[in-house]
């Protein structure tokens, strides 16, 4: 299956970049050693592959999936072999104190890539969730961090989202704030990161679902007011590559807005892929109709479809890479924006947070609105709205 089609493309986002700065990437990249954290989710496996193709010194990947793991190294084995490099798999959690001996017992890499997170609006609903969030997408990347500036790490990259541009979910926002970590301790290491649209049928995604679905003879079900950005698997590796590798200190990357990437709603992806599968939409009422008809419709040629408008929390009307307060650099890629950045941070509001979010996990009590309160102070014009619904609730 064509991904560039389904999401309205015919041509790869980065082609002429890569082309542009190949030679120098790979003589980068085969003298060097790497580190790859979150390594076996959909971005991570991509970015292990661009690495692993251009044959590194080292490339060590760690990630808490052990099956996620496994994939990944039938992957690489089945498209590009073996290289004479070290390259090991590690499961482990980021979080945990195997993590912590197993960077005391080597830890020397030149490059610290932090592909992991949670990535998912729904992870907001409950406190608890919203908690390993935080600890996830925050203060796993501090302490990596300072694990990296310890051991002499040349370059720090951690994956951001472009719903940390004036964020209106708890997720977009845990990554603006973990932003301002990265710039505090830009201070002491060259850090660079990215921001970048919905990877196309990546794991846990809404398009990944599809597949799901039809191997479950299932209903398809997708809002139809929401239109968002998308980069394939192989374009989201590029990008974070590109960034570690070429990014300044403080540079946050982004895909340039142009012909080649444009606005496309989940209903639309939708109709193309059952289409690519020899199969027509037909449109149903509710969910009980969808579910009815997923017994029989499909063997008539039709997939029962269900297109909604979307109310749930923390879904954004339109998609951002920077905010107007942003310095830009359009001039030295061809499809690659670049944020410059200041180390602009408030130790104060930083050391504020980490003291309130230790004090609530040292007393085990903690509600929702203490945190989204907490965000607020930390983000004063964060446009968090709670609606009562979330993604879980809907078919």
């Amino acid at each position: 299956m064509n991904i560039l089609s389904l999401i309205g493309r015919d041509k790869e986002l980065f082609h002429q970049d890569i082309a542009i700065h190949e030679a120098e990437l790979s003589r980068i990249v085969s003298s060097s050693t790497f580190l790859v954290i979150g390594a076996a989710g959909s971005i991570g496996q991509a970015v292990t592959k661009e690495i692993f193709k251009r044959n590194p010194k080292k490339l060590h990947v760690v990630d808490i999936s052990e099956n996620n793991m496994v994939e990944l190294v039938r992957d690489i084995r089945s498209s590009y072999g073996y290289i004479d490099g070290d390259f090991q798999t590690f499961a482990l959690d980021i979080g945990s104190v195997e993590y912590d001996a197993f960077i005391e017992s080597d830890g020397q890499y030149d490059y610290v890539l932090n592909l992991s997170a949670l990535k998912h609006v729904r992870s907001e609903k409950d406190p608890f969730t919203l908690m390993r969030m935080i600890n996830v997408n925050i203060f796993n990347t501090d302490k990596t961090l300072q694990q990296s500036i310890h051991k002499g790490t040349k370059k720090y990259f951690c994956v951001s989202t472009d719903k940390a541009a004036n964020p209106v979910n708890m997720m977009g926002a845990s990554k603006r704030i973990m932003e301002m970590y990265l710039m505090r301790r830009s201070q002491e290491i060259t850090i660079s990161t990215a921001r970048f649209a919905n990877v196309a049928f990546s794991d846990g995604s809404l398009l990944h679902g599809f597949n799901q679905r039809i191997q479950k003879r299932q209903p398809i079900v997708a809002p139809n007011d929401i239109k968002r950005y998308f980069v394939t698997p192989q374009e989201s590796g590029e990008l974070c590559l590109m960034s570690c590798v070429f990014g300044e200190n403080r540079d946050i990357f982004f895909p340039k807005l142009s012909e080649a990437l444009h606005l496309i709603s989940f209903a639309d992806i939708a109709v193309k892929y059952l289409r690519n599968l020899g199969y027509d939409p037909y449109l149903c009422d509710n969910e009980d109709e969808a579910r009815e008809l997923a017994k029989s419709l499909p063997d008539q040629g039709q997939w029962p479809c269900l297109f909604t408008a979307s109310d749930t929390t923390g879904e954004k009307d339109f998609e951002e890479f920077f905010t107007d307060h942003e310095t830009l650099d359009m001039e030295r890629f061809q499809n690659l924006g670049v944020i410059k950045n200041e180390p602009d941070y408030d130790e104060s509001k930083l050391n504020h947070f980490t003291n309130k979010i230790n004090q609530m996990k040292n007393i085990q009590t903690w509600t929702k609105d203490q945190i989204v309160e907490l965000f607020f102070e930390m983000i004063p014009d964060f446009g968090h709205k709670e609606t009562g619904k979330y993604l879980d609730g809907k078919m």
